[in-house]
Formats: C-alpha cells, sequence, structure tokens
C-alpha cells in the first residue's frame, strides 16, 4: 500500500519469481517409436528447470521442429508451449499423423524475461521413427 499524507491506495499484490539457473532434459533424449498406425504418439520426453533460489512451477517451455523442414505429418502435443509442473517438470510428445520421416529433431527452449537464454537452452530430442 502507497501512502502520502491522508491519501492511500489500495493494496497491491506482487509476486516475485525466482530466476532460472537451468535446464535440462528430465529423461532421455532420444526416444525410438515403432509406428503401427497412422495416428501415434512418441513416448513423453520431459524438461526439468531448475533454480536454487525459489519455485520453477509454470515456467514457459517453447518447443520446436526443427527437423524435418516444415515438419509434414508431425504436430506437438500438447502444442508448441509447455509450462513447468510444481516440481519443476514440463512434459510433451512428438504425434505422427501423416507421412512417416526417418526421425524428427525437437529443441526445448527457455529465455529469461530479458530474452536472453536459460543455461542449457536450447535442449534437443531426437525421435526416430521405425516400422
Amino acid at each position: 500500500m502507497a501512502r502520502t499524507g491522508t491519501l492511500r491506495s489500495t493494496p497491491i499484490a506482487i509476486h516475485v519469481v525466482a530466476a532460472l539457473d537451468s535446464i535440462a532434459a528430465g529423461g532421455p533424449t532420444r526416444d525410438t517409436v515403432f509406428v503401427s498406425t497412422p495416428d501415434f504418439l512418441s513416448d513423453s520426453l520431459l524438461i526439468h528447470a531448475f533454480s536454487q533460489s525459489g519455485t520453477t512451477a509454470g515456467v514457459k517451455v517453447a518447443l520446436s521442429i526443427a527437423f524435418p523442414p516444415g515438419a509434414p505429418g508431425l504436430t506437438l502435443v500438447p502444442g508448441d508451449t509447455v509450462q513447468t509442473d510444481q516440481s519443476g517438470i514440463a512434459v510433451f510428445q512428438v504425434r505422427l499423423t501423416g507421412v512417416q520421416p526417418d526421425s524428427a529433431v525437437v529443441t526445448a527452449t527457455v529465455r529469461r524475461r530479458s530474452g536472453t537464454l536459460v543455461a542449457g537452452s536450447p535442449v534437443t530430442f531426437v525421435v526416430e521413427f521405425r516400422q
């Protein structure tokens, strides 16, 4: 609450978010998918956010399919942005919905509010598709 003389403002909540120290893969960075149907999901791929000074919940992780170009027949589940849970872990999958490529390369990137990359970012995942 701010005040001067007899004039007072209403209270305003301020939330301080701790700066991230780093991110890393929360498990294997390589997954082999044996495709048996045209609509198939990879195993869960995990990103883990680390901070020594506070919580890592709600960190936005930007996902991008770096290969194949244009990503025909591939989508990211739940989307191209995921958020970390209370444990600092974000989970996503790669869905194959069309023509089967040999593999897909997905990058996961976290940036600070200033736009700089968090240490360890981007993390690269490779999903290999086999019949």
